[in-house]
Parts: structure tokens; sequence; C-alpha cells
């Protein structure tokens, strides 16, 4: 697992205005996110926003059978903990460190100040919420609207997105888990990828070997995510970053 070192690797933080980001930079603090950790649960208190770097949450909702699914999930794109900031301090779902990595977090108490103030923080974290709620709507119209596959391909396609290499660590089980499928479904849809020379599959792990093949077998909602992302987040908000250009002044 790798440890990132600079908050711009988060796209959220990156779109910061320098000024801002070097105001927020002393609460930043840098924290390993190993698989399996939960972040919080439902009904529980919250106290930090995580903002990965290189690491991937889902944001899980639990059933009275024990079961759960996943209903969204944030990568370098985005902040764990909306709940917060917007003004609730629980939340009724779960968030679970699905990929390792790092991220950077922040007391949610540290951002009232410039949320209230309608600073540039604000606005990025307001656009992100509708970001995310556009997600958790996708995710529930492609369930009632489209078959097992283009789910599955679609999931695929959005984990693949926030991982830094086109290897995805994660057993059947978890992935039926998350899907809200069962175990046999996943080999079932898996095996058939990989026969058509879109992933190679092993115990454990998924290797993106054709990306068009894979998003031809998707639905529409994983471009309808991606759009609403880029529409809300344009290339012009992410900052490319460089080793040299990051100082504790903020002057990029």
């Amino acid at each position: 697992m790798s440890i990132s070192t600079h908050p711009r690797e988060n796209h959220l933080l990156a779109a910061l205005p320098g000024n801002d980001l070097a105001c927020l930079l002393p609460f930043l603090e840098l924290v390993p996110l190993l698989a399996g950790t939960v972040l919080y649960e439902p009904g529980e208190p919250m106290r930090y926003l995580y903002f990965p770097t290189n690491a991937i949450v889902s944001l899980l909702y639990s059933v009275e059978d024990g079961s759960s699914v996943e209903i969204a999930i944030v990568g370098n794109d985005g902040v764990v903990g909306l709940a917060m900031y917007m003004g609730g301090e629980t939340t009724l779902s779960r968030a679970v460190v699905q990929s390792s990595g790092s991220a950077y977090r922040v007391k949610g108490q540290v951002l009232k100040s410039p949320f209230d103030h309608a600073g540039a923080l604000q606005q990025l974290l307001l656009r992100y919420t509708q970001a995310q709620l556009t997600q958790m709507a996708q995710r529930l119209v492609c369930t009632r609207a489209h078959s097992l596959d283009q789910q599955f391909c679609r999931w695929l396609l959005q984990y693949f997105d926030h991982l830094p290499a086109n290897t995805l660590q994660m057993t059947q089980e978890l992935i039926a888990s998350l899907l809200g499928v069962r175990r046999g479904g996943v080999s079932e849809m898996a095996g058939s990828l990989q026969r058509a020379g879109v992933i190679s599959y092993r115990r454990g792990c998924i290797t993106l070997l054709n990306r068009p093949g894979l998003e031809g077998r998707s639905c529409e909602c994983y471009e309808v995510v991606k759009d609403e992302f880029e529409r809300l987040f344009p290339r012009a908000l992410r900052v490319p970053f460089h080793s040299g250009d990051y100082c504790s002044s903020g002057n990029h």
C-alpha cells in the first residue's frame, strides 16, 4: 500500500484556490486507510471528514437480516462524511474502506467556519453533494432497469476509475455483498467477461484488459454519473499536481 503525501492528489482539495488550501493545511492529517477499516457506523457521531487520495471507500446500507448493499463509492474525487457538513452529526449508512490507500482527514468542527461563510470550500462540498446524490439515484435506477451483467460492468468501471492501476483486489464474496447478489452470480459474470477477453480473473484479483469492451457491456448509468461529475467538476478545476509546485504559502 502506497501512502500519498500531497493533499492535491484529492480532486476536491486540488480545486481549492491556493490561499484557501493554505488555510486548511494545518488541520489536515494524513492517515493510512486499510481495507476493511470502518470509518463510521450508522447512528454514531461522526468526528472526521476524509479526503481520499488513493483509497476507495464504500458507503453501505444495512437491512434487518444483517446484509448490506453498497449505495455509493468515494475515491480521490470526493470526500467521506457528507452528513457532517450538511448539518447532521450521524447518518444511516456505514463507511468501509474497500481498497487500501491513504486520505487526509480533518475534524468536522474545523470546516464549519469556512462553510458557514460561503467560501470556495463550501461551494465545492455542495457541488460534490449533488454529484454524490446523482450516483446514489442512478444506482437505484440501475438495479430496477438493467441486467445484473450490466450492473456488474458499471460497478467495475466505477471502481477502476478510482484505482491507480487496472487491478482490483477483491473477493467474490465481498463483491456479491456489495452488489446484493449471490456469489455464484459474480462468478458467472466474471467468467463471461474473462472469456470475452475484457478482464482477467483469478482468485481475489480482477485485471482490466479491454476498457472499451467493458464500457460497451455496461448500461448508460455509468456515463450518466460520469457526465454529471464532469459537469460539476470540469477538468479546468482539476489542477494537475506536480511535486515542485506545492508549498505552504498556497501560491500556485
